[in-house]
């Protein structure tokens, strides 16, 4: 006897369980699969409002009538953060079109992302993973290469030809903005602050502004040069380190937002005034370099757009209309704001 499953509504997201619930969406995805540490109070609060939007039975009911899982999995490296959020939903977004669910999966170390990995691989429910990770280890490289299910990573370098990828032309976006600043501006003493040094994103944006600094005829300093780690007190520490200089960088240019922020924290607790004192760019263009006071000059990122895309390419290799493996590297663009000013000339 065949049974058929008709589905006349599209099921709840994860993204609607999180909303009622009021907790992130990495927490539903962990309460609904069973991954990670989630209160027993929390889990059952997101464990009922999935039963009520139906979001469980309209899962059993697509593997009835597909034979599939319509189930796909999302290891990052951190949960937090507005960055990674808009990925997430522009992976849902992709998702939702296709019926399909996410599961997300945050890890905080390179045992974690393989341990994260191996799970994915081993769970038939599961159709297609897709791996943001700073860099990729050769035992990571190993595990992808012998899955059975497709992979798509996000990634600031092609560290993998047989696997798609998509990243951010991170070079370009560094290039234009340091170059933007010397041919705008006038600015000659740029510093930089770095993001963390296992991290091909933050690698190609150091050689971005180095190489912006070598056309325009600009000896690189070794002291404006500094550590960072991605995070506002990293943001925080870098810019009181360079404040500290006796010969003080003219504006910094700091590898992500969020550092940024940090920066313009430190600069107002110095007494000084953003930029009249000192200027201070920025690389992502997240939400709150709108919000802040004087606007943010940055690197615009089409952050949802990533996910969006990666979403997609995995979704050609499930359905199996991919040609050839591709490798999708997105533009970037300046939001010009009002954290810098214009330098008289030497």
């Amino acid at each position: 006897m065949t049974v058929n499953v008709y589905i006349f509504s599209m099921s709840a997201t994860i993204k609607e369980i999180a909303e009622q619930a009021k907790v992130s969406i990495a927490t539903v995805s962990r309460a609904l699969n069973n991954l990670g540490n989630v209160k027993e109070e929390t889990k059952k609060l997101i464990l009922n409002i999935a039963e009520e939007l139906k979001y469980n039975s309209n899962i059993a009911a697509r593997r009835l009538a597909k034979q599939q899982a319509k189930i796909i999995g999302f290891v990052l490296p951190e949960i937090e953060g507005e960055f990674f959020t808009d990925i997430i939903k522009g992976i849902e977004k992709e998702a939702y079109a296709q019926s399909y669910h996410v599961i997300v999966v945050g890890s905080h170390s390179e045992r974690n992302i393989v341990e994260s990995i191996l799970n994915f691989m081993k769970r038939s429910l599961i159709d297609g993973v897709i791996l943001m990770i700073p860099s990729l280890s050769e035992q990571i490289k190993d595990i992808i290469s012998a899955s059975k299910i497709p992979v798509v990573i996000i990634n600031g370098k092609n560290e993998a030809n047989a696997v798609d990828t998509v990243s951010i032309d991170n070079y370009q976006g560094s290039y234009s903005i340091v170059n933007f600043l010397i041919k705008n501006y006038h600015y000659k003493k740029i510093a930089i602050i770095e993001g963390p040094s296992n991290n091909n994103d933050a690698l190609e944006r150091f050689e971005g502004y180095m190489a912006a600094l070598k056309d325009n005829g600009i000896k690189p300093k070794d002291d404006w040069m500094i550590d960072g780690d991605f995070t506002s007190k990293g943001g925080e520490l870098a810019c009181s380190r360079l404040l500290s200089l006796l010969k003080k960088p003219e504006v910094i240019f700091a590898s992500n937002d969020v550092m940024a922020l940090g920066c313009y924290k430190v600069i107002n607790a110095h007494g000084l005034k953003i930029p009249d004192n000192i200027g201070v760019v920025g690389f992502d263009h997240i939400s709150l370099a709108d919000l802040v006071s004087p606007h943010l000059t940055t690197v615009h990122v089409p952050i949802e757009e990533i996910g969006q895309e990666a979403a997609r390419i995995l979704f050609e290799r499930i359905n199996g209309t991919a040609k050839g493996v591709s490798h999708l590297k997105i533009s970037t663009g300046i939001i010009v704001g009002d954290s810098c000013k214009i330098q008289e000339a030497n």
